[in-house]
């Protein structure tokens, strides 16, 4: 990658929604850039769940595999920030990199994702992924059965508590900072056999390197093997920011408004995956991908032909050109009528 280098499209993200963006440009014989930190959302896990005929393989396998796809389609990959990206008033972009390089886009993707912010409770950050959870569709099945605690971090996490019940009856909602609930949610879990314990949680016990119990403030500890907490999605938005795209607010926070291709109120940028929604699973990211590199490359396709059009219009596109191109398209004709 030189500086200063054209591409069609620069991808910023090597997760799952960029790769599957950059493998469809790729195959539509684009000209593209990866720039990936690798810093995917679901490191923590040992492995990712629900994607049909993947079900189960390791995260970092899943992204290698696609890495080494795209090789055999010249998109190029970096290990790299991009720290800017700024239209260059023709409808295109210059890209920044950290390390100092700088590249021109026609296109931009953002797949930068998101980072889960956690409650500050000792000892959840160190078990993320592995005891401590926040998909049952992405852990349930394998943990099913085992005692469930739910930290509680808003009044409707008692949404989550009732949810987990379809992988175990054994559910224990701490309701930590919560203060009460509204007698409806209190209704709902009496009836899922949801036990509800009043007071901060302070920490977690350990043994082994397994999660054993769960510390209140009080010195109580309640045994728990898993621990369900409702992490706080923060998009990875700072570029988007930048560049003036619109943002919407949600149950989370604010994400960037998209169309159904993923597209922002920017021409030219496209985000897809957690960058444009925090309930993206995996399969949901390569799909928004997909979408996102067909309708660049068809939107590229008509921008080159409607550029050629202006041109042909402004004289540049000379008869003695066009009596060639004639020239050579009826001798091809000829040639199919005569070897027909």
């Amino acid at each position: 990658m030189g500086n200063g280098m054209a591409y069609d499209a620069v991808v910023v993200g090597g997760g799952t929604a960029g790769l599957s963006a950059a493998l469809v440009l790729g195959r539509s014989r684009r000209r593209v850039l990866v720039v990936d930190a690798g810093e995917p959302r679901n490191a923590p896990a040992a492995h990712m769940q629900g994607y049909l005929s993947r079900d189960g393989m390791p995260p970092a396998e899943f992204l290698a595999e696609g890495r080494r796809e795209l090789e055999r389609y010249g998109v190029e990959v970096v290990r790299d920030r991009v720290s800017a990206v700024t239209p260059d008033g023709t409808g295109e972009f210059g890209v920044a990199l950290a390390n100092g390089g700088a590249v021109h886009a026609r296109r931009i993707v953002m797949a930068t994702g998101l980072v889960d912010e956690l409650p500050a409770v000792p000892g959840l950050a160190e078990r993320w992924g592995r005891d401590v959870l926040h998909c049952p569709y992405c852990h349930g099945w394998e943990v099913r059965d085992e005692p469930f605690g739910v930290l509680a971090g808003d009044p409707f996490s008692s949404h989550q508590a009732l949810l987990v019940t379809q992988w175990s009856k054994d559910v224990t909602l701490f309701l930590h900072t919560v203060r009460d609930l509204p007698d409806a949610e209190w209704e709902r879990l009496a009836a899922a056999g949801v036990q509800v314990v009043e007071g901060e949680v302070a920490g977690l016990a350990v043994e082994d390197d397994r999660l054993t119990g769960v510390r209140l403030a009080d010195g109580r500890v309640l045994p728990r093997s898993v621990l369900f907490v409702a992490a706080k999605p923060v998009p990875r938005d700072g570029l988007l920011t930048g560049l003036g795209a619109e943002f919407g607010d949600t149950p989370v926070g604010a994400y960037p408004k998209v169309d159904e291709t993923g597209h922002t109120s920017v021409p030219g940028v496209w985000a897809v995956g957690n960058a444009a929604s925090p309930a993206e699973q995996v399969i949901n990211a390569a799909s928004a991908g997909y979408r996102a590199g067909l309708t660049i490359n068809a939107e590229l396709v008509m921008a080159d032909v409607e550029a050629e059009v202006a041109r042909r219009r402004a004289g540049v596109f000379t008869p003695r050109a066009e009596a060639e191109v004639s020239r050579v398209s009826a001798g091809a004709r000829t040639h199919e009528l005569a070897t027909g």
